[in-house]
């Protein structure tokens, strides 16, 4: 008898204190209070020892905000917190509904063609968003954090300590479409006009790569921007400063070759490099799995991010507020039009890719929360945001003069084959033993302070034309590692024979790296860089070479802290 009283003392002893290491465990994960007397499904994961904080629990895997763990996000000298007054949790959520289809369309409109009606009705509504308080989410001030919110990681995922990121990754298009939805909705709500719509910068076009006018005056302008890039100084889409213009490297181009440099460079960014739904849209970023990805598409890396650089104030050294950093971004005005233009872009995109929709349900059903024109905290999913028809907007129809700016070799490909296979042989000659450096870095790093040519062996050698119909060759920078916040911008070419005239404007070019500082300290994770360059191969008359000389070229000083882990080659379908 006094043996089971013995026994059972003990096991109660064992009961207990596993289960107050289990509501410890519990209570220090964010939202852990919620988890003991909500989402019970997390118990069985701890006390089977599977879970840990970034891991999500049970088979979902879309991404959506943990509404109680909005903390401030910073670890630099800069004070960012963007947390809303009253905790998401305490809100009476709605779910999206879309708008009636009996609606009227709104029509958003490029900016150069704006009449003075509309940009007094816009500024009627700018005026009064700007006047509401803090307190009311439809302020301007309260838009303008919801951008803050999600892309510096001051929201965990459900279920997770994992930061929530809408940047580098296929939430990139859709996240910013609602924001616009529901911000274009707000000011048309404001001034009593259903028609209401956004403008779109197009910056892609020759009559849009100017700073719009209207942004200049009134409620649109903002005192935080780079008054050398006013006009009549054309847009650069291929930005390069890291700093003050005192150390930009400029490129000394007249307007027309800036215009054409431009046409050139959307030609990669929208054609050649994005023919796959991942190189255009980012990778697959599904819950707890950030580290996994982090990787953006063709158009965020650049124009999105170099123009958000392009428009930041020089003299806010080095992040250039409000534009040139994403946690102030969206306190300017001019962050909605070139956004719109991106939205634009998307539309334009999947017009030549009409089969190429993501499927995935765990991207279809990741949602978010925005106050909508009747201040009501309204639950989205991406789903809901895939047709503009049903959303009751569009895009008045512009040229894309850029579909046609398909670039051309900087040198004959023949003569460029024998100029580089001439050099390997020099090379070989000289250093036997170390002749061609491997384009796997992982043993020795690379750093970007200088360029870095390697040979990258090519798989297989596709010599039917089915073959390079049916996937699409990418070339992958992986492990790129961005070790301080700043602007890094580097280039990629490939069978490059003269690096001091290459430029995007040429063949060679396979695309560009652009790192742009959130404005806080982030948990630094590596990333990758995925190119399409079967077009490319065809142009350089590359298609059944078994190997391709790939150059990393540095274009501004943050790539001083910048090392990449190799080089190599992959297939999508």
């Amino acid at each position: 008898m006094e043996a089971k009283k013995w026994a059972f003392a003990v096991s109660s002893i064992v009961i207990t204190a596993v289960l107050s290491l289990l509501l410890l465990r519990i209570l220090e994960a964010p939202g852990g209070q919620h988890a003991v007397f909500g989402d019970l499904n997390i118990i069985p994961a701890i006390l089977q020892g599977s879970w840990s904080p970034g891991k999500t629990i049970g088979k979902d895997s879309v991404i959506a905000p943990n509404l109680t763990t909005c903390h401030e996000s910073s670890e630099l000298d800069i004070h960012v917190y963007c947390c809303p007054p009253k905790n998401g949790s305490d809100l009476t959520v709605f779910d999206f509904r879309f708008p009636d289809p009996s609606n009227p369309l709104r029509v958003r409109r490029p900016t150069h063609l704006l009449d003075d009606n509309y940009i007094a009705k816009y500024n009627e509504a700018l005026t009064i968003m700007k006047s509401l308080p803090y307190s009311d989410p439809r302020s301007f001030s309260r838009q303008a954090d919801l951008h803050c919110l999600y892309c510096t990681g001051a929201y965990y995922q459900q279920n997770s300590r994992t930061p929530l990121n809408i940047h580098r990754s296929w939430l990139f298009f859709p996240w910013h479409r609602m924001m616009l939805h529901f911000h274009e909705r707000i000011l048309g709500s404001l001034i009593g006009d259903d028609t209401f719509a956004l403008p779109f910068w197009p910056w892609d076009i020759p009559e849009g790569m100017l700073m719009p006018e209207m942004y200049l005056n009134s409620s649109f302008f903002d005192k935080e921007r780079d008054i050398s890039h006013f006009p009549p100084t054309v847009v650069d889409l291929d930005y390069r400063c890291s700093f003050s213009e005192s150390t930009c490297p400029e490129r000394g181009l007249t307007p027309d070759e800036q215009v054409n440099a431009n046409l050139a460079f959307m030609y990669n960014q929208m054609v050649s490099g994005a023919k796959k739904t991942e190189l255009f849209m980012g990778c697959h970023y599904k819950a707890g799995e950030e580290g996994l990805c982090d990787g953006p598409g063709t158009i965020e890396t650049a124009p999105h991010n170099t123009l958000h650089r392009w428009v930041g104030s020089s003299l806010n050294s080095p992040a250039r507020e409000d534009m040139g950093v994403f946690y102030s971004a969206a306190r300017d005005p001019i962050f909605y039009p070139h956004h719109a233009n991106i939205d634009r872009l998307w539309e334009v995109w999947r017009g030549f890719h009409m089969d190429n929709d993501i499927t995935d349900p765990d991207w279809l059903d990741s949602f978010f929360y925005f106050y909508d024109e009747k201040s009501q905290f309204t639950r989205v999913k991406i789903r809901d945001v895939l047709d503009i028809t049903k959303l009751r907007y569009s895009f008045e129809k512009v040229d894309v003069p850029w579909l046609n700016a398909r670039p051309k070799p900087s040198v004959q490909p023949e003569a460029a084959r024998q100029i580089l296979k001439t050099r390997e042989i020099e090379r070989t000659s000289q250093f036997p033993s170390h002749s061609i450096i491997s384009s796997d870095f992982r043993s020795n790093r690379q750093t970007l302070d200088a360029s870095v040519t390697v040979k990258v062996i090519r798989p297989k050698v596709r010599k039917t034309k089915g073959d390079r119909e049916e996937e699409e060759e990418v070339l992958v920078v992986h492990g790129i590692d961005v070790k301080e916040e700043a602007y890094v911008k580097f280039d990629v070419y490939v069978n490059v024979v003269n690096e001091t005239i290459i430029n995007p404007g040429f063949r060679e070019f396979a695309g560009t790296f652009v790192h742009i500082p959130s404005g806080v300290k982030l948990a630094r994770r590596k990333t990758s860089l995925k190119l399409g360059i079967s077009e490319l191969l065809q142009d350089l008359e590359a298609e059944e070479d078994e190997s391709i000389w790939v150059t990393l070229l540095p274009r501004n000083e943050g790539c001083i802290n910048t090392s990449v882990d190799g080089i190599r080659i992959e297939y999508l379908r």
